[in-house]
């Protein structure tokens, strides 16, 4: 089927859009969703991959509690602050070329950190992990979004990509223990090497070039303050797992505030903005980005937190520990195709809506664990409700956050997607730390601090995380039911992508 695109419009600033384009559907999309789920994959399960093999790590490194920490850190940090940047160089420079580069440059980057002989080597590999990770992102979900423009292609193809976003982590969690089991740390991060050059061999023939057409300047003051705001945020509640009050992690937090309301206001001047604030004031998207925001912070604090359990509590070993979540993922993936068949006709208000409180509940049945830690009835039931609930809310969400997009803002909207997971789960994973910590000491302090009680502590602050994770999810329902009701002309609206090169 031939899709004509004549659009009597202008781009952003004002120039006449690209002359009409007439083309066909892609005649191997279905091949390339496949290269595109692979690059997705790779750059999400990047995100825990690493989690349980850090241990392991430490030792051969002689890494520091607080160097071990910034492993992690410092990924979400690179990746969430260089996102937007790199959804507007994936808009302006070609998104086929800017997914090229991105992949290329998350193997070489994965090589240097699987090699790393040394901390400094190891966190230096992981900052430009997220570095790339930020330029690839964007561009496969803009690719992803002009090679379905409609249709029930369309929901399939972003059910897939969804599934995969949602089930990434826990994938790997799975494969970090396998590898770390019986090969070696350094593993989780050579990994990415093969499967970013059978992703780039394939790619190469597969994707057809875009880009944005007008006003196609750089914000370059934009993009200084959106990466300086968003590290100065993800570094102060990083610090706050030492502590909410102290002095550094008050003025990093205050610091960053200040930096992104500037951003705002300079946004809102200027002529060739890198995040149009059009697309964060559509209250559907807003509630799209919103709901992101806060599932990224569920998601990633209690995966964290049952990884703890599993582990310190109850002794599992770290491929015990990854085959002990993968319910979560297979729920997300039976969600998923289930759900793509009946959205078309349920629409995205209702799945929005009642996913978030299926989640919300998983997570709070996952806070009646004990020590003595019986899965089939204390875990199991919560990850299959959090996986359903999960899927419910990431099958539509990327759909509905890219909804009557502007094709001159696919990339940056693509990117605000991810970033707000992103943020969303440093933000969680610092608050749920903290009301963790409370709950251990509340414990103890009732309890007399006897030794006898260390366990019991443990899991009173995990269930303290979990109830708190919950709320959060739970607060994502309401957003769905009041602020996302897109309209059937913005859901089936086909950017103006003209293929170039």
């Amino acid at each position: 089927m031939r899709i004509p695109l004549y659009m009597d419009r202008t781009t952003p600033s004002g120039l006449p859009q690209a002359a009409a384009v007439d083309h066909s559907a892609h005649p191997h999309r279905w091949l390339l969703l496949a290269v595109l789920a692979l690059a997705q994959l790779m750059v999400v399960l990047d995100g825990t991959i690493v989690n349980i093999a850090l241990p392991d790590a430490q030792r051969e490194l002689g890494m520091s509690d607080g160097d071990r920490t910034w492993v992690v850190t410092i990924y979400a940090l690179a990746f969430g602050s260089l996102l937007l940047l790199g959804g507007r160089i994936a808009d302006y420079w070609g998104r086929k070329r800017t997914f090229m580069v991105g992949m290329a440059g998350f193997a070489v980057a994965s090589a240097i950190g699987g090699f790393a002989e040394s901390t400094e080597m190891l966190l230096a590999a992981r900052g430009l992990q997220g570095a790339f990770a930020a330029l690839l992102a964007p561009a496969s979900l803009a690719i992803l979004t002009i090679t379905f423009p409609s249709g029930k292609d369309r929901i399939k193809a972003f059910a897939v990509y969804g599934a995969i976003g949602g089930g990434g982590a826990a994938i790997g969690l799975l494969l970090g223990g396998i590898l770390t089991q019986y090969a070696s740390w350094n593993w989780c991060l050579l990994v990415n090497v093969p499967i970013a050059v059978a992703a780039m061999a394939a790619g190469l023939p597969l994707i057809r070039e875009s880009k944005a057409h007008g006003n196609t300047r750089y914000d370059l003051p934009g993009a200084i303050l959106v990466v300086a705001g968003l590290a100065s945020l993800v570094y102060g509640f990083s610090q706050a797992e030492n502590g909410w009050a102290r002095f550094e992690t008050i003025a990093f937090l205050v610091a960053g505030v200040l930096i992104l309301a500037l951003f705002v206001f300079v946004e809102s001047r200027v002529s060739n903005p890198l995040l149009p604030l059009r697309v964060l004031t559509n209250k559907v998207r807003g509630g799209a980005f919103l709901t992101s925001t806060l599932t990224g912070a569920a998601l990633l604090g209690g995966i964290l937190f049952l990884i703890f359990y599993f582990q310190i509590v109850l002794g599992y070993s770290p491929l015990k520990s990854g085959l002990a979540s993968l319910p979560m993922t297979i729920a997300i993936t039976v969600g998923a195709g289930v759900l793509s068949k009946f959205l078309p006709r349920t629409g995205v208000r209702l799945p929005m809506t009642v996913g978030p409180i299926v989640g919300a509940a998983g997570l709070i049945w996952l806070s009646f664990i004990s020590v003595e830690g019986n899965y089939a009835l204390e875990v199991l039931p919560g990850l299959a409700l959090l996986g359903f609930g999960l899927a419910m809310i990431f099958v539509p969400l990327q759909n509905v956050a890219l909804a009557g997009i502007d094709e001159h803002d696919a990339g940056v909207a693509s990117a605000a997607v991810s970033a707000t997971q992103q943020i969303g789960g440093s933000i969680g994973t610092a608050l749920f730390t903290a009301v963790y910590t409370a709950g251990i000491t509340s414990y103890l302090s009732s309890n007399g601090g006897q030794p006898a009680a260390q366990l019991e502590a443990l899991v009173n602050g995990y269930s303290t995380a979990f109830i708190w994770a919950g709320v959060a999810l739970f607060l994502a329902a309401p957003i769905g039911y009041f602020m996302i009701r897109p309209s059937k002309e913005d859901l089936l609206k086909v950017p103006d992508v003209a293929p170039v090169g």
